[in-house]
């Protein structure tokens, strides 16, 4: 049952093959007996059950919910969800219990979607520092890691057929590469961001992630869309994908190559394979030298790290969150408490982007990261004039060992190096399997494209998909 797809279960629910409470039950009991690799935060079995016996119902009586009605679905621990604890994986947000859903939780209800669980996360998304529950463990190698979110490792793992995530800067394309899942970062602004809690505001999105990028992009057009209590949310209707046909004929895909040499021997391989791949099928590759390369870490360093700094500033110990005991004076709630509800690498991000946001630094480094994003943006633009899409590895090396370079965070930041331009510039980006290396771990690609190009994305990523089945093979250790 677990090893359908979610358009496959939702098909076998609606041709009355399959059960919602049956499905339900049994990702339950996968989580429970295969949460060694640590994907889940928080399970929520009873609400889980009860959902899916009511969606079931409006089944039976003939409702037409949605594409996706009645599939188990999981989210990441910085989405809100009313009255199910919701931690961003830090002690800061301990127990803490939303009086309202995220416009992401809302719609994946109205869509008669179960949510059964908050997934595992780097604390507040915060690359290389694992949160509270610790590390999320690659279901291909459980001694490697997973990325940042638990998204991909759940879905590698079969614990659940899809899942939502964030990325502000590469995220969920890493972890969907490092455990050989599909997943779509979608343009800036066609998801509201109302209820997810922030980590660096003009780079977080909230993404899919699924077994096939047909799954995902179901997912995707039910999440999608207006929300006018999000300003940044401006897509004025859902997403619709026309899943019946594409063409790639004549479509110019650019490959940076200076990208390539920076990666691995076997993601080179890989990439280039993928490449090929597409060239049969009808396109046209051209490589090209991606230009700001060596500005794109410092501007993302500077700019989340500012931002950061900005939003943690309400974790005070005395509105929500974690307040230290051992506090007497209001200079010691506020001391003790942000030292003991946050983790040494969140600290040190809050101090960083407190330097570079005080007056006699600001000009120094905070606007000429502004600068710099704007200049790749531009870069964008004008390669999207050359090209219809952009592929590039997602990261320059597979899954890391668990808490390899954890004390060093710019080698972690530069596993973001193919990645934190998409955010900066805002685009969307698809990431899928292609391969694997001489050690049996997955490789990912990206697609990158202009801003609400998410179908062109689409198309091109399921002509690759229907070609090939790296997308179909899962981890030794599931």
């Amino acid at each position: 049952m677990l090893e359908k797809t979610a358009l496959e279960l939702a098909a076998a629910i609606k041709e009355k093959k399959l059960k919602v409470p049956d499905i339900v039950s049994a990702c339950l009991e996968k989580i429970e007996n295969k949460n060694q690799f640590n994907s889940f935060i928080t399970v929520s079995k009873e609400t889980a059950l009860k959902l899916a016996k009511e969606t079931q119902a409006r089944i039976d009586n003939g409702e037409d919910i949605s594409p996706l009605a009645g599939v188990p679905i999981a989210l990441k621990d910085n989405i809100s969800t009313m009255g199910l604890e919701t931690t961003c994986a830090s002690k800061m947000l301990g127990n803490y219990k939303p009086v309202f859903n995220a416009a992401v939780t809302e719609k994946l209800e109205q869509a008669g979607m179960i949510v059964i669980g908050k997934l595992n996360m780097d604390e507040f998304s915060h690359d290389g520092q694992s949160g509270v529950p610790g590390a999320v463990r690659n279901p291909w190698d459980a001694d490697r890691s997973a990325g940042s979110c638990a998204s991909a490792a759940a879905i590698a793992a079969g614990e659940v057929p899809v899942a939502v995530g964030t990325d502000s800067g590469g995220s969920l394309r890493q972890s969907c590469a490092f455990c050989g899942v599909t997943g779509i970062k979608p343009t800036y602004g066609s998801v509201s961001r109302h209820g997810i809690i922030a980590y660096a505001s003009s780079l977080d999105q909230a993404g899919v992630t699924g077994q096939d990028i047909e799954d995902c992009a179901a997912l995707l057009s039910i999440i999608s869309g207006p929300d006018k209590r999000d300003g940044t949310c401006i897509l004025e209707k859902p997403f619709k994908f026309d899943l019946s046909g594409a063409e790639i004929k004549g479509k110019k895909i650019g490959i940076p190559r200076n990208y390539l040499s920076n990666s691995e021997e076997d993601v080179k391989t890989a990439i280039l394979a993928a490449a090929k791949e597409f060239e049969a099928a009808g396109a046209i590759i051209e490589e090209f030298e991606m230009p700001l390369s060596d500005y794109i870490i410092p501007a993302y360093c500077v700019i989340s790290s500012a931002e950061v700094s900005s939003n943690l500033a309400k974790y005070d110990g005395l509105k929500f969150g974690y307040r230290s005991p051992n506090s007497k004076t209001l200079a010691e709630v506020y001391r003790n408490s942000r030292n003991e509800g946050f983790g040494f690498d969140i600290k040190r991000t809050i101090m960083l982007g407190s330097f570079v946001l005080s007056s006699e630094n600001y000009d120094t480094y905070f606007r000429k990261a502004l600068q710099t994003r704007t200049l790749i943006k531009e870069t964008y633009n004008k390669l999207f004039k050359q090209f219809d899409m952009i592929l590039s590895p997602v990261a320059p090396t597979t899954a890391n060992k668990l808490n390899e370079n954890i004390d060093d965070p710019m080698t972690i930041y530069k596993r973001s190096l193919y990645t934190a331009s998409v955010n900066l510039a805002g685009l969307p980006a698809v990431s899928l399997p292609c391969g694997f290396d001489k050690q049996g771990l997955p490789i990912g690609f990206q697609l990158i494209g202009d801003a609400f190009t998410e179908n062109k994305l689409i198309d091109i990523a399921r002509i690759y998909q229907s070609r090939t089945n790296h997308h179909k093979k899962k981890g030794a250790t599931t």
